[in-house]
Parts: structure tokens; C-alpha cells; sequence
């Protein structure tokens, strides 16, 4: 059963966010499918500011932690947007009917990563919401962060790869127990590999955000590695980085047509980076992510 929070509305100016705009033309560019049989689009939004449902699941690991965060800050500045809450968790067959139905009637939704349980032919429940819900396109974007010291400096970079073909494709079986057979078509996995590896230039997978698009839904969540889960210690530690969520959720608010909330977090976050102060351990700090939360909350204007 769903269970569902409405932040009351705030109204604000609008900046330009031309920038965010283009992605989807870069998408169905760069992947061919601007001519061809689908394209990515954003589906039609009310652009009134009328308060919009998203489906949100926690996941697994520090997926709660994370997700947590990122409501608390939607809370705090009133974005008009409320969750409607499944418990979803790899170890499941199947992700339940009812999840897929709130995601296609919503037709947004927000993530934390889903466990992919090791050998036995099991289908990832990542892979398995992607192709049931035609998120063909996955789109990380990986940027410097002021205040974060990189190797390399003014990277920005959006990589788009084709999320449902490929090795991700599902196509695997056990041929005998123990033994998992699976078609792969190697080009898919290098788009990853080609994500991972910008992020890490750019300051890490804990900071970049992304999501999964098609034409009628998108997904959003960490950009890349995105079905990370964390380990024990972070979890029971509750030291999660919640930086990638944040502003994946910030992608979701101008998929939303809500700009002036996307940009309001985005600089919160920013500020926070920058500052110094706090920092979860992936980021050379040790705060927790409760901390991180709240100082992104102190940084909204």
C-alpha cells in the first residue's frame, strides 16, 4: 500500500534552465532515434504548478538513507511534489504489479538501488523495470563540483546509452544449475563502463546524478552505479552519500517542469560541496548522511 506525503506549495521566480532542455534532444540524437520508431520525449506535465504524485522506491542497502534524504529537502523547500511509497528489494522474483502501475500512472519516479542477488539465473529487478517500462535511454551527467578536488577540471560531460539491448537486455537462463548462459552484445556495457569512468574523473559515482528515460516514463536515479547498494558498515554507520540522489531528484524537478525548485536545490547542494564542511566518506569526510541532509537544508534560499 502506498503511503503518501503532501509538502505544501511555494511559489517562486523561474531561472532559465535551457541548459537541462537540451538533453533530450542529445538523447534521441546521439542514439539514433530522433527519425526512427521512438524517440525520447518528455511526456506532457501541467506546468502550473500544481503538486505532482512520483512513485518512490527506497530499495535496498543505503537506498532508505538516501531517499530519505531527499524527501526531507523536498519537505524543507515545499517542493509540489508528494511520493506515493513502495517497499520494493532485489531478492524478489518480480517488481509488483502494483509498483509498475503507480510508475505508468504517475509516470515519474524516484530510486534507490535494487540488489541483484549473485548466481541461480536471477533476473535483476533493475534490468526487469527498465525494459517493462521501455527505459531505453540511460543518462548520467558528470560534472566538476566546486570545492571537490579532481585530477581533471571543467568536465562536463552527459553520456547516453542505450539501456534495454545489449548485455541488459535480459536474455539469460540456467542451463544447469549453477550455470547462468546470457546474450550479450558488447557496445552496451562499454556506454557503462564509459559512465563510471567520467564520473570517476569528475569526482566520484557518489556525486552524479542521472536517470532512465523512454516516452512515456522515466525513472530517475544515482547516475552511475546506479544499482549501488553500499555495504554493512556504511549502512549501520547511516554514513550514506546522499549527493547523487539529491541531484538526480533536482533532474526530476525540471522533468517536472518546476526549474526554480531544481535550481534552489542544486545550489543548496553546491554550497555545501564547496564549503567543505560536510562530507561523507566517499568524498574525504566523515559525516553522516543525516548531516550532509541537514546542511543542504540550512543552503536552500
Amino acid at each position: 500500500m502506498a503511503r503518501r506525503s503532501l509538502p505544501l506549495l511555494r511559489n517562486l521566480l523561474l531561472r532559465d534552465s535551457s541548459a537541462a532542455s537540451t538533453h533530450p534532444a542529445a538523447a534521441a540524437s546521439l542514439l539514433g532515434l530522433d527519425g526512427g520508431r521512438r524517440s525520447v520525449t518528455y511526456m506532457p506535465r501541467p506546468g502550473d504548478g500544481a503538486p505532482r504524485p512520483v512513485t518512490l522506491i527506497p530499495g535496498d542497502g543505503i537506498g532508505p538513507l538516501v531517499t530519505g534524504a531527499v524527501r526531507q529537502v523536498m519537505e524543507a523547500m515545499h517542493a509540489p511534489v508528494y511520493f506515493e511509497t513502495y517497499e520494493v528489494h532485489g531478492d524478489m522474483t518480480s517488481v509488483p504489479a502494483e509498483v509498475v502501475e503507480s510508475i505508468r500512472r504517475n509516470k515519474v519516479c524516484l530510486k534507490g538501488g535494487l540488489i541483484t542477488p549473485v548466481g541461480g539465473g536471477v533476473s535483476s529487478l533493475n534490468v526487469q523495470l527498465r525494459k517493462e517500462l521501455d527505459l531505453y535511454a540511460s543518462l548520467v551527467n558528470c560534472f566538476n563540483l566546486p570545492g571537490l578536488p579532481t585530477r581533471h577540471e571543467n568536465v562536463d560531460i552527459v553520456v547516453i546509452r542505450e539501456n534495454t539491448e545489449g548485455e541488459y537486455s535480459g536474455l539469460e537462463h540456467e542451463v544447469v544449475p549453477g550455470v547462468v548462459e546470457s546474450l550479450k552484445v558488447t557496445p552496451n556495457l562499454y556506454g557503462n563502463l564509459v559512465a563510471n569512468t567520467a564520473a570517476g574523473i569528475a569526482g566520484g559515482t557518489g556525486v552524479m546524478p542521472g536517470g532512465n528515460v523512454g516516452q512515456d516514463h522515466a525513472v530517475f536515479e544515482q547516475g552511475a552505479s546506479a544499482g549501488n547498494v553500499g555495504n554493512e558498515k556504511i549502512v549501520e554507520q547511516k554514513k550514506a552519500n546522499p549527493v547523487a540522489l539529491l541531484l538526480s531528484s533536482a533532474m526530476m524537478l525540471r522533468h517536472l517542469q518546476f526549474p526554480s525548485f531544481a535550481d534552489r536545490l542544486e545550489t543548496a547542494v553546491k554550497r555545501v560541496i564547496a564549503e567543505g564542511k560536510y562530507r561523507t566518506k566517499d568524498l574525504g569526510g566523515n559525516s553522516t548522511t543525516q548531516e550532509v541532509t541537514d546542511a543542504v537544508i540550512a543552503k536552500l534560499d
